[in-house]
């Protein structure tokens, strides 16, 4: 079987990682991958090391979250010519399955697709307002199929097929082991204000009376081309002043990082799905803090995995990590829990086996089947 990956980025964002690290699973199926992406970014290489056929695909440049009327009007412009784009790279590779890995790509895909091709859309993060209502009429044009990584993604989606698969992440290279003099809080991640960066440092001013114990890191560089994103670069730069805090900058080997940290903080103020930096950290052996928003409380056990902070604030923050670091036992019997949790309900096989089935489901089932397929992994087994 030929599928048709269809992706609206070129950068490496977390749906990007997860399309990369479903690639050698779906070759060892023996299936016959295409994918079709812009070519900027580092993203097309990284496919072609992998033996994939890419086609550059160019979908344009949109508002990072709320679209405003002129992305609309540029959307609807150009979406003419990505449906001819679609539907000639579907003939030329003889597509059995369109895998929609963003939600841009949804409408064209589904106008592609016309009951002819099945449609599997991967959602990686929650929908709302015209981008929902877009993607719900195309999920019922293409009868499509969806996989979505978590619970709090999925609810506003009118999906007949649908499946819960929460991502999954690699045995790090190096496990955490926090040998250093001071204790080190960081943050990895993209740098954007949704992702918290800001109330991260100001908890940090918080903790000047533990200045001398505390080194803070923010790892991490701006994504996608996003003028504000560079703006926000330069607040956390001003915000840092006087603080012992490390800006690394982008490092590929994200794991490395981590494994570094006593504490992994999860800071995001805007409601994420289940990001993948969580399960990393529980991979390396590393105790995760993070707001309570979204789909975090999905993987993050409070108290036994991670610890949940409920209000969204600096000083919250700051308070739960001040208790944390008088009671190292805590953080360790969390590292270890978290450890333990990757090992049953996380690993890259565990999330390739059940995404591959999720396809083979979506090619085996006609548009018409009106019948709602039981999320595979919406109870997760204890840690």
């Amino acid at each position: 079987m030929t599928v048709l990956f269809l992706d609206q980025y070129g950068d490496l964002g977390g749906a990007q990682r997860c399309l990369l690290d479903l690639m050698p699973a779906v070759v060892q199926r023996g299936w016959r991958p295409h994918v079709a992406a812009p070519a900027a970014g580092p993203l097309a290489g990284r496919l072609r090391s992998l033996g994939v056929i890419v086609h550059s695909l160019e979908c344009g440049r949109y508002s990072m979250g709320h679209k405003d009327w002129r992305d609309v009007i540029r959307y609807s412009v150009r979406l003419p010519g990505l449906v001819r784009a679609i539907g000639a790279l579907a003939e030329q590779s003889r597509a059995g399955l369109f895998y929609v890995n963003g939600p841009q790509l949804l409408p064209p895909a589904a106008w592609c697709a016309r009951n002819k091709r099945p449609v599997l859309f991967h959602c990686h993060n929650r929908l709302a307002g015209g981008s929902l209502a877009l993607a719900n009429w195309s999920l019922g044009a293409a009868g499509a199929s969806v996989v979505s990584s978590s619970r709090f993604a999925l609810e506003p989606l009118a999906a007949r097929r649908a499946r819960i698969v929460y991502n999954g992440v690699a045995e790090p290279r190096r496990p955490g082991n926090g040998r250093h003099p001071e204790f080190r809080v960081g943050v990895v991640g993209r740098l954007d204000r949704g992702k918290g960066q800001h109330i991260f440092l100001e908890a940090a001013r918080r903790l000047t009376k533990r200045a001398d114990q505390c080194r803070f890191v923010i790892c991490g560089s701006t994504l996608f081309s996003d003028p504000f994103e560079s703006a926000y670069q330069r607040e956390l730069q001003r915000l840092a002043q006087g603080l012992p805090v490390e800006f690394t900058g982008y490092v590929e080997d994200a794991a490395s990082v981590i494994g570094g940290l006593d504490v992994l903080v999860v800071p995001s103020i805007v409601a994420e799905a289940t990001p993948r930096v969580i399960l990393e950290s529980y991979a390396a052996g590393v105790p995760v803090v993070a707001f309570a928003s979204g789909g975090i409380p999905e993987v993050v056990l409070d108290g036994e995995t991670g610890f949940l902070v409920p209000t969204p604030t600096a000083e919250a923050l700051a308070t739960v990590l001040d208790q944390l670091m008088e009671q190292p036992a805590r953080l360790r019997k969390a590292a270890q829990a978290g450890r333990a949790y990757w090992e049953t309900s996380f690993t890259l096989e565990r999330y390739q086996t059940e995404v591959l089935e999720a396809m083979e489901a979506a090619v085996h089932t006609s548009p018409e089947d009106s019948g709602t397929a039981a999320p595979r992994s919406a109870r997760l087994p204890p840690p």
